[in-house]
Order: structure tokens, then sequence, then C-alpha cells
């Protein structure tokens, strides 16, 4: 089972995309900030996929990223913005990495998720 680490510091935005992942199937780890998923990683977890919002507390999530590529460089990146400016930022710091910008729907979102991960499904079978 794919295993995402979710960092998006808008509580009932973090809940939604939690339930429309996982009722996707994938296995989610969320956290509010960061650096509280940055520790996830260090701790050896396991992780496929970092979705993460680029503007929150702490760490935003382009640092985020970066720090996470370091550290497991297999490890895929889709950001998540409200915000246009930063999208070129990101495409910057982290340009193998997909933004999704908000507004978005869950649909959509589990649509680019697949996207990424379609490799590993025709290798599996």
């Amino acid at each position: 089972m794919i295993r995402i680490l979710l960092a998006e510091d808008d509580d009932a935005m973090r809940v939604y995309l939690v339930r429309a992942l996982e009722k996707s199937g994938y296995s989610v780890v969320a956290c509010d900030r960061g650096t509280t998923a940055l520790a996830h990683v260090e701790s050896g977890q396991a992780f496929d996929l970092l979705l993460t919002d680029i503007v929150m507390p702490e760490m935003d999530g382009i640092e985020l990223a970066q720090k996470v590529a370091i550290a497991v460089p297999e490890m895929r990146v889709m950001f998540i913005t409200g915000f246009s400016a930063v999208t070129l930022r990101a495409g910057q710091a982290l340009p193998q990495a997909k933004v999704l910008s908000k507004p978005f729907h869950l649909r959509d979102l589990v649509m680019e998720v697949d996207r990424m991960f379609e490799d590993r499904a025709v290798s599996e079978l």
C-alpha cells in the first residue's frame, strides 16, 4: 500500500484530504506543520509521497520537501497551494515535484496521486 505523509496546517482541509486519500486506498499520516512531518521522516518511517501545503507555520512546504529530498531522495513530492506566487518558487526548488493549485476537487487530487504511481501499478502486475 502506498503511504502518504501529508503536511497541511488547515484543519478542515487536512481532514478532507485524509478522507479522500484513504477512501481511495492510500495510507495517510497527517501533520499540521512541516516540522512534525520532518520528524516522521527522520524517525525512519517509510513514505512514498510527501503531500504538502507550501505556506505553513514553522517550516514551509518547500523547505520541508528539500529536507525530505536529502533524507529520502526516492520519495515523491506534491505541493498544494492557494498562492499562485509561490507555485513558481516550488517548481524552481524541486522541478520534479507536482504542484496542485487550490481550489481543487478532491477527485482531481486523487487522480494526480494515482498518476504519480502509475509506474508502480504497472510493475506490480
